[in-house]
């Protein structure tokens, strides 16, 4: 029967079959590599299964509310250039929402992101998310606000907030005569840069008697809070000469209900350079700001992402900070977004 089919029974088995045309040194060979082909196979079913790594790497941009032509302008300005690098972005808003934030955070670890680009929700708060970012191979780049604790992001680049808050004071005591009551404006309390600036403001006009605070609240970054926090300070502190803000949108809200009451000629100084805020220097609605630079800096951020990711290293130091430029009537037409024209 076996014959009738074109084989012979297997010198090996009693009861196997193998073609005639098979010989025995052949189905030894064959039998030695069955373990190799089987490797081989299997690699290439992993392979197919597995997702391919993406053609080119993703940048994650995190910021505060992008209502603030602030932090629109620094998302906007990070994304455009890491266009021109060659990276994929995807931009997204904590809205100042620490939870919010370590989503976003956790997102971005779970899509193998490149680097995070982020303008934080907290100095302390963020310190966490940070570190489950770095524990999973993702380098972080803060930009405009720093957080309490170094070796945890690569860079915390800033403006420099003391620099321009001092220029901001001593315009406003320049304006104010050296003498009068005056009102102030105060950031989220959990930024830093609320601190630093309230600082740099008081370290120069502390040093004139004749300047008196006559009130100071928290607005929160907001205009709309800027405006309800004037309206109470005006009826409660008759008088007052000026107010200083420690952002434009604050200071833009305190002119809203300046006006509102009457008071037209209380000198408002805000803080951010924002174009709104420039173009109401520019007709007489705020006597100053003080421009940080947010699109440089985020470029910058940008372009230390790139050359992190591409040599391992920023070449520059973790904090950096760039200087602020003082806007007044004069130059105001030399500003557009966040940086000179």
């Amino acid at each position: 029967m076996y014959a009738q089919f074109g084989y012979q029974r297997s010198p090996w088995r009693t009861h196997s079959c193998v073609p005639r045309r098979v010989s025995t040194r052949r189905l030894c060979a064959l039998r030695r590599r069955a373990p190799l082909l089987l490797v081989l196979a299997l690699a290439s079913l992993f392979a197919a299964c597995s997702p391919a790594p993406p053609a080119r790497k993703t940048i994650a941009i995190i910021t505060p509310s992008h209502d603030n032509p602030f932090f629109k302008a620094e998302a906007d300005a990070a994304a455009a250039r890491a266009g021109e690098l060659g990276y994929l972005t995807t931009v997204n808003s904590h809205d100042d929402d620490a939870h919010r934030q370590d989503e976003l955070i956790d997102v971005a670890v779970a899509n193998r992101a490149s680097a995070i680009v982020l303008d934080n929700a907290g100095a302390d708060a963020t310190v966490a998310a940070l570190r489950k970012a770095k524990a999973a191979g993702i380098p972080c780049f803060l930009i405009d606000r720093e957080i309490n604790a170094t070796g945890v992001a690569v860079a915390q680049i800033v403006s420099n907030n003391y620099q321009g808050a001092q220029l901001g004071g001593q315009e406003f005591v320049r304006l104010m005569g050296e003498k009068g009551s005056y009102l102030e404006l105060l950031g989220r309390e959990s930024d830093n840069n609320a601190q630093i600036r309230t600082r740099g403001f008081h370290d120069v006009i502390d040093r004139y008697p004749g300047l008196i605070l006559a009130g100071q609240q928290s607005a929160n970054w907001s205009q709309t809070e800027g405006f309800q926090k004037m309206e109470t300070m005006i009826q409660a502190h008759h008088g007052v000469k000026g107010v200083i803000a420690g952002n434009d949108t604050m200071a833009l809200g305190a002119r809203a209900a300046l006006e509102a009451a009457g008071l037209d000629k209380v000198i408002v100084v805000g803080f951010d350079g924002s174009p709104d805020a420039i173009a109401a220097v520019g007709r007489g609605a705020l006597e100053a700001t003080v421009l940080q630079p947010a699109s440089v800096i985020a470029r910058l951020a940008v372009e230390e992402v790139h050359k992190f990711l591409t040599t391992g290293a920023t070449g520059a130091p973790e904090k950096q900070s760039i200087d602020c430029e003082l806007v007044t009537p004069a130059n105001a037409a030399e500003f557009g977004l966040f940086g000179r024209k």
